[in-house]
């Protein structure tokens, strides 16, 4: 099996070192290069095609977090594992937020490198549940922001109909359902949208833009 191969930034000269003396120790990785700072990330990407990228949050020039962000502009897959000492502080946080694919705490790099290597490359996510719960709690007010009167999907579909000014039998064709569902789903939108007619309901749709 090919090993997989990392690009490594990393601006404390003594663990970088010692990071690159641990992937050298392992067949199944190659390092590509090792860098004090990510500026030219994006140019490292193109010319040596990693598998992975460890990625301190903490580097001079560039944060590993801005790094994360100009990497996924114009690579969305890459494993991207960042190095950091605390594990439940906001740069962590947005650094996952930004795109990384999860972190490993400095501290537990002798022990658990390999591990959460192989994690990440394998489509996994190594986090705490403290900055799990942070991701999954700023994704559900995200929703709630996006979708204030928590419509279905199907309702959303139908409001757009009826904003169209789409019959409700042109709606029932169109989403090939019955004209008692079309009724139904109708009634729980005046419901959400606090509104009373067909009327209110496209104006505050169109004006609130939920359509």
């Amino acid at each position: 099996m090919k090993p997989h191969s990392i690009l490594l930034y990393e601006d404390n000269q003594l663990l970088s070192e010692s990071i690159q003396s641990m992937l050298r120790l392992n067949i199944n990785l190659k390092l590509l290069g090792a860098y004090e700072n990510p500026m030219q990330v994006n140019s490292h990407l193109e010319s040596k095609k990693p598998d992975l990228l460890l990625m301190d949050i903490d580097m001079p020039g560039m944060t590993g977090i801005e790094a994360v962000a100009k990497v996924r502009a114009v690579n969305k897959d890459i494993p991207i594992l960042m190095l950091t000492v605390f594990d439940d502080n906001q740069h962590v946080f947005d650094a996952i937020c930004a795109g990384a694919s999860g972190y490993l705490l400095k501290k537990h790099i002798s022990a658990k490198l390999f591990s959460s290597i192989e994690e990440v490359i394998e489509g996994g996510a190594p986090m705490s549940p403290s900055i799990a719960r942070m991701v999954l709690s700023s994704m559900q007010t995200k929703t709630a922001v996006e979708n204030p009167y928590q419509l279905t999907p199907k309702e959303k579909e139908v409001l757009t109909s009826l904003s169209k000014g789409n019959s409700y039998k042109m709606i029932a064709s169109e989403h090939e359902i019955s004209l008692d569902t079309v009724r139904s789903h109708i009634r729980k939108i005046y419901e959400k949208l606090h509104v009373h007619s067909q009327t209110e309901a496209v104006s505050k749709a169109i004006n609130e833009k939920l359509v």
